[in-house]
């Protein structure tokens, strides 16, 4: 059973996500590449480099249950795209009231995040691009299948999903959702994406803003 770490932080699982990429997908030019933030900036910052790739955050938040914030009952990703737990919401007797509220609360939250790290440039357009979506690692999938949805509602030409680490179950459920899926290592049991990291300290909004700008600056170079 393995339980040692596999990674010694995200530039180095970036660099390796990256290589295995340029091995096993065909990347199309210029694709673009989108990294959830913040953990996954560091990984996709490194693929967009090794590919060439234009690099932008797409933010997915979690609608909390109102008074059980840590329960999910849906969530809302860049470009207005939202899943429900039609069940969940049902069962608890949620208002579409209270939806609405959490629903908006977390819509402001991702415009004031895409204001912060892209210090007022427009988002890179998605439709008839090859779009790469990466993250530092994904227990459930969650966010990432609704960044899935929410990208191949802005037409893109295709997705593929880059993770250097996730639950085996993750990586099968994103096949119903993208064109590929690359997923370095699946271990079993998983536990979280943490575990599997030498040092997974919290990225912050200026590494984002740095990564982002130093990714834009080659962009025009």
């Amino acid at each position: 059973m393995l339980t040692s770490p596999l990674y010694r932080d995200r530039n180095q699982a970036g660099a390796a996500l990256a290589e295995k990429l340029r091995q096993e997908v065909s990347i199309e030019p210029h694709a673009l590449v989108l990294a959830l933030p913040r953990g996954g900036v560091p990984v996709g910052f490194k693929v967009a480099q090794a590919l060439h790739a234009d690099l932008d955050v797409f933010l997915v938040r979690k609608l909390g249950v109102p008074g059980h914030e840590e329960l999910a009952m849906g969530a809302i990703a860049s470009g207005g795209l939202r899943t429900l737990n039609d069940a969940l919401i049902a069962e608890l007797g949620i208002s579409s009231q209270a939806v609405a509220a959490v629903t908006a609360r977390e819509q402001e939250e991702i415009e004031r995040r895409e204001h912060l790290y892209r210090k007022n440039q427009p988002a890179i357009p998605i439709p008839r691009r090859a779009v790469i979506l990466v993250d530092d690692g994904s227990a459930t999938g969650a966010s990432m299948r609704v960044a899935a949805q929410a990208v191949r509602a802005q037409e893109s030409r295709s997705i593929t999903v880059a993770l250097p680490v996730a639950s085996r179950q993750a990586c099968y459920e994103f096949w119903r959702y993208v064109d590929e899926v690359t997923c370095l290592a699946t271990p079993e049991p998983f536990y979280a994406v943490g575990t599997w990291y030498e040092d997974f300290a919290q990225v912050t909004d200026a590494e984002v803003q740095d990564l982002l700008g130093r990714a834009s600056h080659a962009r025009v170079a």
